[in-house]
């Protein structure tokens, strides 16, 4: 059974959204072998429409010379959670999932493959711990407050336990966690 995890970046006071605004300082090769690992795992990615959008119209154009995760990128295959969406670039390996999320993701998990990755993707990566669908959560959380920006559970998430399953502190001050869903 293929396992869907989270890389995510966060500032110290929660904030997931935008790292591209904040997480470049904290970027070294420490963050990068943690990166590196865990994409080795994976052949596949899960994004929500937003990100899909957004990274549809940034990577495709890059290559490992502008950018070292590119080739990984452009060449994973990109499972795609909308209800507004239409369709997706195939070309590009993008794959609209369709119907009820639940059925779709636990269908996923079940077809063959490695690990999929969920990366951005605040909803689904909250949608995908509320079915209890995630296996892992892994954060480097960066020693920045930016004081706004959307946080991983807004708007009254529901409850949800963790196990810690990993943490390190890097030379440049980022905390590595990694978690899994707790047995209910």
């Amino acid at each position: 059974m293929r396992r869907i995890w989270a890389g995510e970046f966060m500032t110290l006071d929660g904030v997931l959204e935008s790292p591209d605004q904040w997480s470049t300082p904290y970027f070294n090769d420490e963050v990068g072998s943690i990166i590196g690992a865990n994409m080795a795992s994976s052949d596949a990615m899960l994004l929500g429409r937003v990100t899909y959008q957004e990274w549809q119209g940034y990577w495709p154009d890059k290559s490992a010379d502008d950018d070292p995760f590119a080739a990984f990128i452009n060449n994973a295959r990109k499972y795609v959670v909308s209800t507004t969406l239409d369709s997706v670039d195939e070309a590009w390996g993008a794959e609209l999932l369709r119907g009820d999320f639940r059925e779709a993701i636990t269908a996923l998990k079940e077809s063959e493959g490695g690990d999929i990755i969920v990366n951005g993707c605040i909803s689904v990566l909250t949608s995908l711990i509320r079915e209890r669908l995630l296996d892992r959560l892994d954060l480097l959380v960066s020693p920045v407050v930016v004081g706004k920006g959307r946080h991983l559970f807004e708007g009254g998430a529901e409850s949800a336990g963790l196990e810690l399953v990993d943490s390190k502190t890097l030379t440049n001050g980022v905390i590595s966690v990694s978690y899994r869903l707790a047995d209910a």
